[in-house]
C-alpha cells in the first residue's frame, strides 16, 4: 500500500499535489491500494473545512484511492506503543521543563554547536518510568549505530546516532509527535513505498529507528522529491500565491495542465504535453532529477494553453459559461492572447457585455449597432460587413474600429472574420 498524508492546516501546496500525483501513479503501476491519511493531530493549526477541500482537490485531479483515514483515530495505538517502548526500556520519560531545554538550545547556539539532548532523564530510577504527577514527554533512546536510508531518487544517506538523537515520541499532552505518529501509522497500514518531499529526509532515519525499536522488520522503500523553487530561486512556501493549488485553479489553470507540469518538472518524459493517464504508462521515479526544480509560471501558461486547445469545444464552452460548441470554438480563437480560463472568460464576457466606446467612435458604433439589429442573417463575415458598409456610409478606421468594438468589445484582437464565424447566430445579442 502507498499513502498520501496531507495536513488540514492550510491550502494544498503544489509540492503536496506533486507528491499526491506521484503516489497515485506508482500505486496504479504497482497495482497496490492507495491510502489517504489526514494528519489531523496538530489541533492548534487545524483549519475546519480543509479536510473536505483536500478530498475535493484530489477528486478534481483524478487521484483515486481505496482507503481513507484520520490519523487521530490511531491515537490509542500511538499511546499503547509508546508504553510498550517504555516497558522494553527502548524509550524513557523526560521531565526536563521546556524552559530548561530552551536554555540548553540557546547555549548550544551561542557556542555554535548543534543542540543535542544531553540524556539528563535517560537513566532515572525505575519509579520515574511512569509518573502521573509531573508533566513529562516520552523520548526514544538514541540508536546505537548509524542508520542508512536508501532512496530511489537520492541514493544512500547515512545518519549518525547523534544526528538522530533521543527525540520526543509523545508530548506532555499525551499526543504523539509527527515522527512517532507517522511511523506507527505507516507500520499499521503496511506501507511499502513512501514518496514525499526531501524536507522529510531527516525524518526518515527517526521513523526507521522507531520501527526497529518496535520490532518492525519490513523494508519500506523511500523516494524524497527535490524541493520546488520560485522565480527568485527560493523554496516555495505558503506565502507564495502561485504555490497554492487553490489559487492556480481560481486563476483558470486546468487540473490537467497543472498535473502535466508537476510531472514534467525535473523529469525525463517522452513528450512535453500529456495526460495523467498517459503518464502512468511511462512514469519512473528513477528519471527524476536530484536537484531542486524551478516552478516557471510561463511554462505552466504554455502548457495550459496547449491543454485548452485540446479541449472539446463544447466542454470548453461550459468552462466559460455557455453550453454551445460554437462558443467553445470562439474561445479557441482567443487563445493567441489568453492562456487561462479566467482570461478566456474575460474575453467572452467582453463580447456579450455592454460595450465601452471611445467618443471618437461613438457615432459610428451606434449606426452599426442599429443596422446589425435590423439586418437579415448573414452566414459569412464578408456579406455582413459589406451590408453594414453599404448602409452606413462609413469607411476605413471609422468603419472597422467601431465594428471591432461592436463584435469583440475591444479595439484590438483576433480577425473579425474568425470571430463572426462563431458569433453569427448570436450577433444581435452581441449588438444589444
Amino acid at each position: 500500500m502507498l499513502r498520501i498524508a496531507p495536513s488540514p492546516t492550510g491550502d494544498m501546496h503544489i509540492g503536496h499535489l506533486r507528491v499526491a500525483l506521484f503516489n497515485y501513479i506508482c500505486a496504479v503501476q504497482r497495482e497496490e491500494p492507495l491510502l489517504i491519511r489526514i494528519e489531523d493531530t496538530d489541533k492548534e493549526r487545524f483549519i475546519p473545512g480543509k479536510e473536505k477541500e483536500i478530498f475535493d482537490i484530489l477528486a478534481l485531479f483524478g487521484i483515486e484511492y481505496q482507503e481513507q483515514q484520520l490519523q487521530s483515530n490511531n491515537l490509542r495505538f500511538h499511546r499503547a506503543m509508546a508504553l510498550q517502548l517504555l516497558q522494553d526500556k527502548k524509550a524513557f520519560n523526560c521531565f526536563c521543563p521546556p524552559e530548561t531545554l530552551e536554555a540548553k538550545r540557546e547555549a548550544a547556539k551561542a557556542a555554535r554547536t548543534a543542540y543535542r539532548y544531553d540524556g539528563a532523564c535517560e537513566n532515572l530510577p525505575a519509579e520515574a518510568v511512569i509518573d502521573n504527577e509531573n508533566p513529562f514527554t516520552i523520548r526514544l533512546k538514541k540508536p546505537s549505530e548509524p542508520i542508512t536510508v536508501k532512496d530511489i531518487i537520492k541514493g544512500e544517506s547515512t545518519f549518525e546516532p547523534d544526528e538522530i538523537d533521543s527525540f520526543i515520541l509523545m508530548r506532555a499532552d499525551k499526543y504523539p509527535t509527527y515522527n512517532f505518529a507517522c511511523a506507527v501509522d505507516d507500520m499499521l497500514a503496511d506501507i511499502s513505498l513512501i514518496i514525499r518531499g526531501e524536507d522529510h529526509l531527516s525524518d526518515t532515519p527517526k521513523q526507521i529507528a522507531i520501527h526497529r525499536a518496535l520490532g518492525y522488520t519490513k523494508t519500506i522503500e523511500y523516494a524524497h522529491l527535490p524541493v520546488i523553487l520560485n522565480d527568485e530561486g527560493k523554496e516555495t512556501s505558503g506565502h507564495d500565491e502561485a504555490s497554492s493549488v487553490k489559487w492556480l485553479l481560481e486563476e483558470g489553470y486546468l487540473p490537467e495542465a497543472i498535473s502535466n507540469y508537476l510531472i514534467l518538472m525535473g523529469n525525463k518524459t517522452p513528450t512535453e504535453i500529456f495526460t495523467l493517464k498517459e503518464a502512468i504508462k511511462w512514469f519512473d521515479l528513477r528519471t527524476l532529477s536530484k536537484a531542486p526544480v524551478r516552478f516557471d509560471m510561463d511554462k505552466l501558461k504554455f502548457i495550459n494553453r496547449e491543454h485548452l486547445k485540446g479541449l472539446d469545444p463544447k466542454e470548453l464552452s461550459r468552462y466559460v459559461g455557455f453550453a454551445d460548441e460554437e462558443i467553445g470554438n470562439l474561445a479557441k480563437v482567443f487563445l493567441d492572447e489568453a492562456v487561462t480560463l479566467k482570461e478566456l472568460r474575460g474575453k467572452i464576457g467582453a463580447v456579450f457585455a455592454p460595450k465601452i466606446v471611445p467618443d471618437e467612435y461613438k457615432e459610428g458604433f451606434d449606426v452599426l449597432r442599429d443596422l446589425t439589429l435590423k439586418a437579415p442573417h448573414f452566414d459569412d463575415f464578408e456579406a455582413y460587413s459589406n451590408y453594414l458598409a453599404e448602409h452606413s456610409g462609413l469607411q476605413g478606421e471609422n468603419f472597422f474600429k467601431p465594428l471591432r468594438i461592436l463584435i469583440s468589445g475591444s479595439e484590438n484582437g483576433p480577425e473579425l472574420a474568425d470571430l463572426y464565424r462563431y458569433l453569427k447566430n448570436y450577433i444581435k445579442e452581441v449588438a444589444k
